[in-house]
């Protein structure tokens, strides 16, 4: 029985480090891709910045920077309340590439969205707006789409919104 018992032990700790050494070598077959990718964000966030910047010298405009990275110019202040990462809001808004060719925009009506499903180059700018005011907001492709194209816009595309807050809920 002691012999028996003994052996079990011996099988689990066996099973444990096999399990132990799996995760290991996962981690460090993993790690390296995870710094390649850090890289190529952070190639990305350059590209980007530098794409922005020129975007802003080539059509004489001054903007802030959010920590972020995405740049906004506020154009009117609104008067009333900022919305929050959990508020819905209701915009008037076009969005448009660098080279001037738009992907979307509203039309008569206003566009209703939950912030919280939106691009977090959104989440990050239209909180900066009050209800009733209107923005620019240059939002660096890892805050939009980043390498996933869609129908109009490029992958790793800098995103432009004019935004006007109508309404916040």
């Amino acid at each position: 029985m002691q012999e028996n018992l003994q052996k079990l032990k011996n099988r689990i700790m066996k099973n444990h480090l096999h399990f132990l050494l799996l995760i290991i070598l996962s981690g460090l077959v993993a790690f390296p891709a995870c710094k390649k990718d850090d890289d190529n964000d952070n190639k990305q966030a350059e590209i980007d910045e530098q794409i922005i910047l020129d975007y802003l010298a080539d059509h004489n405009l001054t903007a802030q920077r959010d920590p972020s990275g995405v740049y906004y110019i506020i154009t009117e202040e609104g008067d009333d309340v900022h919305p929050t990462a959990q508020s819905t809001v209701s915009v008037y808004y076009k969005g448009y590439l660098t080279d001037g060719s738009v992907f979307d925009q509203t039309g008569a009506g206003t566009a209703t969205f939950n912030l919280q499903g939106l691009i977090e180059g959104w989440q990050i700018g239209i909180p900066l707006l009050k209800e009733g005011g209107e923005g620019t907001f240059f939002i660096p492709s890892g805050l939009g789409y980043g390498s996933q194209a869609r129908p109009g816009i490029p992958a790793n595309s800098v995103l432009i919104f004019e935004i006007e807050l109508v309404d916040v809920e």
